[in-house]
């Protein structure tokens, strides 16, 4: 609450203007119940001081330091974030999606606090091996695993015709698998998709600009070619490599054993030393370069596309899993650190922890191993009842609160019983939004962070981004009748701006992909009317017979004083 000794209104120094405020103006607004509640916009404007630069202190946990800092822009105002995305040979699992989520998250909270928010996120098609927990990249480029599962499935028939002519062609099977995942990522409103391809590079876009930063890296005696023509980028070069991870190279080079082919080891002047270059004629992706034709490493592309879409050198926050930590997190900052010369690549480097499923690793031995599709169409499995499988569509609304539900610095456990408690509290939340829309028609009050509870909600969230207590601040308040529904659904507006649930696609140029399923939607509406038409007959069979068909499509039905009204089930 907006009183004299609130921390807002200390913060910005104002307790006898405060006061002044309430003596004069109070007495002329008693009409609105909620104003002793409330420190207007205009009140602090009449002071030169904006509501954002009032709030308490963000914080966050940050790798790097091995503790929660704080917060502060490189430039007053924005921040530049960047974050690794998928690699595209298949089509992109629900860890995934906790991992690029909590990055929304984040992104959606500073925008609310009064960032101005540049995300960056690529899209990685060349250069990724499938044993990535290797710095040196060893096994097959994952784009030619796609290549062999992508032979099969078109064998199938498991892919229309037309969308994959040659499967053999990797640069077809990645754009088919980049499609699939934007999809995807914007069922789940994940703002940085609906930025494709501005903020959403491809790694095979950015290949010149690789070879600039490695030319850079061996001028500055960061990076070496080895007797076999591969570069690689030396690790003893640069001293703080580890600081990240916390491996040492001590640790690095005695646990070397059976990390890499014993050749490629045998030319590397450190076991830890990473590819940079490979002249290989017969990759499945290869392109010209000063050192032959061949391909990049993984790490590389990251450092680059950061550098070229974040304009510079140094970026306020990166992010990612915390299986990247190391050793593609690692490689990035010795690479970008190398070629700028700067004392930091990041100043934050903010890591979601593991997804697992009913208390499991994800398998895909134990058939646990669930893409965003898989459960969108309800083929997982329901423990509650016996392994049996759920086989009930589950909206996307729900998948994304269940996903950003719990802190990102803890593990989240995907069960059946947590979609339907997901589906509960975003049901809650949309019929809070459709009642203060019915009170309103629609028409909301602005409001700000100095609102008591969206301050509330953003000091939460301010607090490493602490979903939980936010989550508690929102539920109990959407449960009580508000005073004004028209600041009500100001509010409820700031809220969902970050949530993104009640709807999903506020404010994004989102547009279904499904022709069935508009049509599906005005078929329901049509039979809407004819419900409400035969009840006016007073012919109820009818009208439940109408009614069963709407529940078959898989909507709910409610009859109102307006006529009747549907909403899709969420599960």
């Amino acid at each position: 609450r907006a009183t004299s000794s609130s921390p807002i209104i200390r913060a910005a120094g104002c307790e006898k203007h405060w006061a002044r405020y309430r003596a004069t103006a109070l007495p002329r607004r008693t009409q609105n119940p909620n104003f002793p509640t409330m420190a207007p916009s205009n009140f602090y404007q009449s002071f030169g001081v904006l509501p954002q630069t009032l709030q308490m202190k963000i914080q966050f946990y940050n790798t790097l330091s091995n503790r929660i800092d704080e917060f502060k822009s490189l430039e007053s105002g924005k921040v530049k974030m960047y974050s690794c995305g998928p690699t595209v040979y298949d089509y992109a699992h629900i860890g995934n999606f906790r991992s690029f989520l909590f990055g929304d998250l984040l992104r959606r909270f500073l925008e609310l606090a009064g960032y101005d928010v540049t995300h960056v996120m690529n899209i990685t098609d060349v250069g990724h091996m499938t044993d990535d927990a290797n710095a040196d990249g060893a096994g097959e480029d994952k784009m030619n695993v796609a290549i062999k599962k992508m032979k099969e499935t078109k064998k199938s028939g498991r892919v229309a015709d037309g969308q994959i002519d040659d499967p053999n062609d990797p640069y077809q099977i990645a754009q088919y698998f980049t499609d699939a995942f934007l999809e995807d990522a914007r069922q789940l409103g994940y703002k940085v998709a609906f930025e494709f391809p501005q903020h959403v590079p491809k790694a095979t876009d950015h290949i010149k600009n690789m070879q600039t930063m490695i030319l850079e890296l061996l001028d500055r005696g960061h990076a070496y070619i080895a007797d076999d023509g591969v570069v690689y980028f030396s690790v003893e070069s640069f001293e703080d490599y580890g600081q990240l991870s916390g491996n040492s190279l001590t640790e690095l080079k005695s646990g070397a054993g059976g990390r890499v082919h014993e050749g490629d080891q045998m030319t590397k002047q450190h076991p830890a030393d990473f590819l940079l270059w490979k002249p290989d004629r017969h990759h499945i992706m290869k392109w010209d370069s000063p050192w032959g034709v061949g391909y990049p490493g993984w790490h590389i592309e990251c450092s680059v596309m950061a550098r070229a879409l974040l304009g510079g050198d140094r970026i306020d926050i990166h992010t990612g899993g915390e299986d990247l930590i190391f050793p593609h997190h690692e490689c990035e900052i010795a690479q970008s650190r190398g070629a700028s010369g700067e004392s930091h690549f990041a100043n934050f480097w903010i890591h979601a922890r593991f997804l697992f499923v009913e208390g499991e690793k994800m398998s895909k031995s134990k058939g646990s191993f669930y893409t965003l599709r898989d459960v969108m169409s309800g083929n997982f499995k329901d423990r509650e009842h016996g392994d049996l499988m759920w086989g009930r569509s589950v909206d996307p609304a729900v998948i994304r609160y269940e996903l950003i539900k719990a802190h990102y610095r803890s593990k989240l456990n995907f069960t059946s019983k947590g979609i339907v408690d997901s589906a509960t509290a975003v049901r809650r939340l949309q019929e809070f939004r459709r009642m203060l829309e019915t009170q309103t028609g629609g028409e909301s009050v602005d409001v700000d962070l100095a609102h008591p509870v969206l301050n509330e909600f953003a000091s939460a969230l301010a607090d490493d981004l602490n979903i939980s207590a936010a989550l508690a601040v929102v539920h109990p308040w959407i449960s009580s009748k508000p005073n004004d529904a028209r600041e009500a659904l100001g509010v409820f507006k700031q809220i969902n701006s970050v949530l993104a649930v009640a709807p999903i696609h506020e404010g994004l140029n989102f547009k279904p992909t499904q022709n069935e399923e508009r049509s599906l939607l005005d078929q329901v509406r049509a039979w809407c009317k004819q419900i409400d038409e035969a009840r006016a007959a007073k012919d109820y069979s009818t009208a439940d017979t109408i009614r069963q068909k709407c529940l078959d499509a898989g909507y709910e039905v409610r009859t109102t004083k307006e006529g009747t009204v549907i909403q899709k089930e969420l599960v």
